[in-house]
């Protein structure tokens, strides 16, 4: 577990845990808002974290780390700088039977990271082999060990073992954070306190009773459920947090209530427009979204002229301000189809596509050539097939050419079969078209130099 501070502290500390699906951003910075002094994302692998990309997004403010297949896998914001913590490892309680490998990654990323490092272990069977494996893990150089007071076998229902966390923090001489305590002992607020002094621990870290209401962490007292809730339904709208993901922590809080009419409007909901209207949010949903985007078209106006266009060499390129509505197009026809079917009654070569993303916002842009003549929309998109059917707009209008809107007529492409959403110009019917001896070639380019290790600079 890297921690993003060189000075954290881990002494008399409200911490919110590493929960799997729970730990996002709109969560952590919930569970700060409401009174945590440091907040744990969720588990993450380390293989996943290495072929990301580190992505500085300026539409949300964040510091992104995406996967080949664009997914966020972490993001992190300002907001929760020197209070976040990056947890990584084998799994729950993998290593735990295997305490020679776990003293070789902690003595290595002690070594190898000027981040303090900390360890979150399960209780073993017996307390001699418990206090044996935290000794040996203390002289790793490691800043603090939390403790989950249940071995690795038990349940929420089992008892937690408070002296046997107070055992730990008895003999190491490291901050030792209790954790486990949510079912037994942590109702409101005041509990936190009371379960620190059972366990003789330097913090308390909180799962699921942070979980249910993040507002445990407030000295007041608990807030409402709803009220809870909508400010994390914000959070999450506006660090586009994806839909599932939000979807589920809500559930997790509703818990019982799941089958209130609230609660099945949050099940039906499969978007998080819907999710914001089941919650009255449907105005704060629109205008958020209309504010990002405005962002994005900020952005893209500013970086134009300092981001490298898809081809070496734009001169002539002919550009247009287009963008491809679906809904403003037959079912069955693209620009695409209509641009290749052109091409092949002109017996003129394929179109070539080449295609960017730009890593401020992560849109992208196309540029195609048909007869030696590149075409371009000046409008970024958010996928690469609506590039490419942008640019194929651009061709076609520039040619006076149907480009198969609703109401045109194009009887030669009536019978095709509609272009299938993930056919590229390598699939068959492509290679069926294509001049004997002629590749079809279709790049994609991804900016940026990919040189840089991935957590550096987080």
């Amino acid at each position: 577990m890297i921690v993003n501070s060189l000075s954290l502290c881990y002494h008399n500390k409200l911490i919110l845990a590493p929960m799997v699906r729970v730990g996002t951003l709109p969560m952590r910075l919930l569970a700060l808002d409401y009174g945590a002094d440091i907040v744990y994302c969720e588990e993450l692998i380390d293989l996943k974290m290495i072929q990301c990309k580190r992505v500085v997004n300026e539409v949300l403010s964040t510091v992104d780390f995406v996967a080949p297949d664009d997914r966020v896998v972490f993001r992190t914001c300002e907001r929760e700088q020197n209070r976040v913590v990056f947890q990584m490892g084998g799994m729950g309680a993998a290593l735990l039977s295997d305490p020679d490998k776990i003293e070789k990654i902690l003595s290595t990323l002690v070594k190898g990271t000027r981040r303090p490092v900390t360890c979150k272990i399960r209780i073993l069977p017996s307390l001699e082999d418990t206090l044996s494996l935290v000794k040996r893990i203390e002289r790793t150089g490691i800043a603090a060990i939390a403790v989950h007071g249940r071995k690795r076998e038990e349940r929420p229902q089992h008892p937690v073992s408070c002296e046997v966390i107070k055992a730990i923090a008895d003999t190491l001489s490291i901050p030792v954070i209790a954790n486990g305590g949510s079912h037994d002992h942590i109702q409101q607020y005041s509990d936190i306190e009371d379960f620190r002094q059972a366990t003789a621990a330097s913090s308390v870290m909180v799962a699921r009773a942070a979980m249910w209401n993040p507002s445990i962490f407030l000295k007041e007292g608990l807030r409402p459920l709803e009220e809870v809730m909508q400010k994390y339904i914000r959070y999450a709208v506006q660090y586009d947090n994806h839909y599932t993901n939000t979807k589920y922590c809500l559930c997790q809080m509703l818990r019982e209530q799941l089958e209130s009419p609230q609660g099945r409007l949050l099940h039906a909901a499969q978007s998080s427009q819907e999710i914001c209207e089941a919650f009255g949010l449907g105005a704060f949903y629109e205008e958020t979204t209309q504010e990002l985007d405005a962002q994005r078209a900020r952005l893209s106006a500013r970086t134009s002229e300092e981001t490298r266009e898809p081809a070496e060499d734009t001169s002539g390129v002919i550009k247009m301000a287009v963008k491809f509505d679906r809904r403003a197009y037959s079912a069955q026809i693209t620009p695409k189809m209509c641009l290749l079917e052109w091409c092949r009654r002109e017996k003129l070569p394929q179109p070539m596509y080449e295609t960017v993303q730009r890593p401020v916002d992560r849109l992208f842009s196309s540029v195609v050539t048909v007869a030696e003549q590149k075409y371009q929309s000046t409008l970024w998109d958010k996928s690469k097939k609506l590039a490419e059917q942008a640019a194929a707009i651009v061709c076609l209008r520039s040619q006076g050419l149907p480009e198969g809107r609703l109401g045109e007529e194009n009887p030669s492409l009536h019978k095709r079969k509609r272009e299938s959403p993930d056919q590229d110009c390598g699939g068959p019917r492509a290679q069926e078209l294509a001049q004997p001896g002629e590749l079809c070639k279709k790049p994609f380019v991804a900016l940026g130099s990919g040189e840089e290790s991935p957590l550096e600079g987080w």
